[in-house]
């Protein structure tokens, strides 16, 4: 049995997510069901949402339509309370420099920092974005992680990026010294958030009344440092709906 809550386990947080999955585990147990004793760290993202052996796994929304749909079971939807958008969704703050002037016109034609290909808030979120005045962002630079491209608009690899608005409330949070070298010039709009999944076959109602157990049961310090307010059913077709637009291209970086 695998469940995993990788999303979001910064360092910082992985007491607060250790506590809220022993919530989870013990409501499952009160129900009847089996599960693991601990969180799964470490691994392939991408083996532990397809493993048969997943109880409990927490996803994107580009990765759950393009490859995950048919093939996992939604549970519910974390709800973050994000200010500007429903409950369960999310969206991606535009960041710049600090010093940076102009607005989100003047770095289009330049670089811009992204963590994954198969990212919504960091990939989808923003190419759709501009799609919508008939823009795309051109030149890019792959950084692997949320946190790794606010360094690189900071250090002038990248001109802009496009953060998770959670993982950028965890970098104002956690890296107040990187958080005051950016400035946000506007966010994209809200789409669903990232979804907790399970293998095909398993309760998913059992484990979705356990996660908004849990969730109601956290102590205040673990629900403010994990920013839950509760779960969402969010239907398959909303995720679908969402466009996916090409893969990065391999033009060379332009700042």
């Amino acid at each position: 049995m695998i469940a995993s809550l990788a999303m979001y386990d910064w360092p910082e947080l992985q007491g607060a997510h250790d506590r809220f999955w022993s919530l989870i585990r013990g409501a499952l147990e009160g129900a009847g069901q089996d599960a693991p004793a601990r969180l799964c760290r470490g691994g392939s993202l991408w083996d532990l949402w397809q493993s048969p052996d997943l109880i409990l796994g927490q996803t994107c929304g580009m990765p759950y339509r393009t490859r995950l749909h048919g093939r996992v079971d939604l549970v519910g939807t974390p709800d973050y309370a994000l200010p500007d958008a429903p409950p369960g969704h999310y969206y991606s703050e535009l960041v710049v420099r600090a010093d940076a002037p102009g607005d989100l016109a003047d770095f289009i034609d330049l670089t811009l920092a992204f963590n994954g290909q198969d990212s919504q808030s960091g990939w989808a979120a923003p190419q759709n974005h501009v799609a919508g005045i008939g823009r795309t962002f051109r030149h890019t630079l792959h950084t692997g992680a949320h946190r790794e491209s606010a360094r690189a608009v900071a250090e002038g690899r990248a001109a802009i990026a496009a953060i998770d608005a959670v993982t950028w409330r965890l970098i104002g949070d956690h890296l107040p010294d990187l958080a005051g070298r950016l400035r946000v010039i506007g966010h994209t709009g809200a789409t669903p958030g990232l979804p907790l999944i399970t293998a095909t076959g398993r309760d998913a109602p059992a484990l979705a009344a356990a996660v908004g157990q849990a969730i109601a049961m956290l102590e205040p310090a673990d629900r403010a440092a994990l920013g839950l307010r509760g779960l969402v059913a969010i239907p398959p077709a909303a995720y679908l709906a969402v466009p996916t637009p090409p893969p990065p291209s391999q033009d060379v970086p332009v700042n």
